[in-house]
């Protein structure tokens, strides 16, 4: 049996990496009219170009440009696509994506491959509580992951805590897939209507979405929260976005996501468009591997995150990548600290009395960012919420945004507009 290059040295993973690039470069040279012309007007030669650190010499695709271009990325005929997606726009106007069959069975190897590395195997069953419709491409790739790998998988969609209880009792999946903060809103209806869920035959749970761990990798507040209430399951984060067709998955060791060398190029860039050092944070850009309708080269994805390369405890040697620290662009110059939304949402969705929230980003008079949270809550803990909150963010992030009480209602609005595959907690009104 070939051992996983997983597995491998990192000079025979980075050999490895290196020819399939090279057989990247000529795919999207022979087939992307936008690649050929990049290649074409920056004179490239792709010959050149023969180990990992050559990458610097082109040029980075970003998000405008598969929004302004999208056409010329594609490099088959409409007749081959089978599956029609778009991203989920959290940076902007979403973006067209086609998945031939081909596509469609590497996004099963990749899922199959991150579900193992979580532990999961034939005789699993996964209860699946994410959307497989609405053009998403996360919901169909893990269906198809789980049923490449031959186990079971229970595709009941978000929300509705009640119908998840009753198709656990039912079902009795070992493993849920869903967005972190659900789990809360699981266990408190659990709580609530009497189930047992410490003794449900719930044994992990996979994340998707939001973080899970700091950086050290410990459990953040949200992470923390769902294990004291729920100590018998096991947390597994991910990170994955429709332009990579590739998933970072943590093993049972939980520090950070392991990337599938195969599938997907790795750098992690500073400010000025040069990689920095492992082990220091950067902007993440990847370089997609084996896909055939809209392969990406250099793509910038706005995330922030960190590259640890020396080998996890669990014998992978694959490089890995900590939790994010936020997105680019949404980064947050708050009274000169700098953050992230992460570290907002991580105390609002760890303050009991809080039921839903929204946080808003302007500018300010003075040219730094003013930050309002606007918040919902489950009940009047009968002390003042604003000082008591704000207390809260400086012990948490040592600043407080401005905050203001709302009803829940009106936070559900704008949490959950027609159109959206995703709760909006994070609004940005400043001007570029």
């Amino acid at each position: 049996m070939t051992m996983d290059i997983e597995f491998k040295t990192p000079e025979e993973i980075k050999a490895y990496q290196e020819e399939l690039l090279h057989k990247a470069l000529e795919y999207l040279n022979g087939n992307s009219r936008y690649y050929r012309r990049m290649f074409s007007e920056h004179g490239i030669d792709i010959g050149e170009i023969r180990h990992l650190e050559d990458l610097e010499r082109i040029p980075f695709t970003e998000k405008k440009d598969l929004q302004i271009y999208n056409d010329d990325f594609c490099c088959v005929p409409r007749s081959k696509i089978i599956d029609y997606i778009t991203t989920s726009g959290t940076l902007g106007e979403p973006v067209l994506f086609g998945c031939t069959d081909a596509d469609l069975e590497r996004l099963a190897y990749n899922e199959a491959k991150s579900f193992r590395c979580a532990g999961l195997d034939e005789n699993s069953v996964l209860q699946l509580m994410t959307t497989i419709d609405k053009r998403f491409m996360a919901g169909l790739a893990y269906f198809l992951g789980l049923r490449k790998m031959g186990a079971g998988v229970i595709r009941v969609g978000n929300g509705i805590p009640e119908l998840q209880w009753d198709t656990v009792r039912r079902f009795r999946p070992d493993a849920i897939m869903c967005v972190p903060s659900f789990i809360l809103k699981l266990i408190e209806y659990a709580e609530a209507h009497g189930i047992d869920y410490r003794n449900s035959s719930i044994k992990k749970i996979i994340g998707i979405g939001e973080g899970l761990r700091e950086q050290d990798f410990s459990l953040n507040l949200l992470g923390r929260r769902i294990h004291e209430k729920w100590p018998e399951v096991q947390l597994y984060a991910t990170y994955s976005s429709t332009e990579m067709g590739a998933t970072f998955s943590e093993c049972e060791c939980g520090c950070g996501g392991h990337v599938h060398p195969e599938l997907i190029i790795v750098e992690i860039i500073g400010e000025d468009g040069r990689p920095v050092p492992d082990g220091e944070p950067g902007e993440v850009v990847v370089t997609t591997l084996g896909v055939e309708a809209m392969p990406l080269l250099r793509f910038r994805t706005g995330d922030i995150s960190v590259k640890h390369t020396q080998q996890c405890a669990c014998g992978r040697r694959s490089y890995r990548l900590s939790p994010l620290l936020g997105r680019k662009n949404n980064m947050i110059k708050l009274k000169g600290t700098t953050l992230y939304p992460p570290a907002i949402n991580d105390v609002l969705d760890n303050t009991e009395y809080i039921d839903n929230y929204v946080v808003i980003v302007r500018n300010s008079d003075a040219g730094t960012d003013d930050v309002l949270v606007k918040a919902g809550l489950k009940y009047d803990p009968g002390f003042d919420v604003v000082k008591e909150l704000k207390d809260r963010f400086r012990s948490r992030i040592r600043v407080a945004p401005a905050v203001e009480i709302c009803p829940v209602a009106e936070i559900a609005a704008i949490n959950f507009p027609a159109k959206s595959r995703k709760p909006v907690k994070f609004i940005d009104e400043r001007k570029k």
